[in-house]
């Protein structure tokens, strides 16, 4: 006996889709912004300090880029609070969560665009007596932005698709929705043929709007 697509009943509960799909850019959005405090802190952090702060740092970036991140979920969610005796919600463990993870990532990119800042920029800016402070804040961050800012939009990509994640945690994003509507329906295919066409078109709808900030920004060659 064939299988029958039958739509009607993904189009009926299509709101916890779209407020799914809402939840999944807050989540991405607000994980990425407090990454990148993480990630530029590090990175100035990392290029100024001793060897011991460095190898901290680095410590960091390549525990967190070598543990999955759902196993990152798991611990942040379950394990943490049991450790430290706190407590909060799904949400706010998966944007800690997201947010240590994308930070990981970003003091890479953010340390690898200050270390393409051009020496003679540098080194205009103690001509003119900047002092190191202002320097770092008129000079080299500012470049380093404009130098980061492909690898930056690949990372809001990248945490846009991984909050589907946070399902197992009972986050009501986007995946979850779906799960919801598997769940009550039990129309599969039809569900996540739907889902996956939602991804695929904010994520590209996303990709064209940071492309258009990154031709306004870009740096001339």
């Amino acid at each position: 006996m064939g299988y029958h697509l039958n739509f009607n009943l993904v189009w009926r509960h299509f709101d916890k889709l779209l407020n799914g799909l809402v939840l999944s850019l807050e989540l991405a959005l607000l994980s990425i912004l407090i990454g990148a405090v993480i990630g530029l802190t590090l990175a100035v952090w990392y290029v100024s300090a001793g060897r011991f702060a460095r190898g901290l740092i680095s410590g960091y970036v390549e525990v967190i880029r070598n543990v999955p991140l759902l196993l990152l979920v798991y611990l942040v969610f379950y394990g943490l609070p049991t450790v430290v005796n706190i407590a909060y919600d799904a949400t706010t463990s998966f944007v800690l969560t997201l947010s240590l993870y994308s930070g990981a990532y970003l003091v890479e990119v953010f340390r690898s665009g200050l270390d393409a800042v051009p020496r003679g920029q540098i080194d205009a800016g103690r001509a003119i007596g900047l002092t190191p402070i202002q320097r770092l804040a008129y000079v080299r961050l500012p470049i380093m932005t404009r130098i980061s800012l492909p690898a930056l939009s690949n990372t809001f990509i990248s945490l846009f698709k991984d909050t589907s994640i946070a399902s197992v945690i009972a986050v009501p994003e986007l995946t979850f929705g779906a799960q919801w509507i598997n769940n009550t329906t039990f129309r599969i295919v039809e569900v996540y043929l739907v889902v996956t066409t939602i991804y695929l078109i904010a994520g590209y709808m996303i990709l064209l709007l940071l492309r258009l900030v990154e031709r306004r920004f870009r740096v001339e060659r």
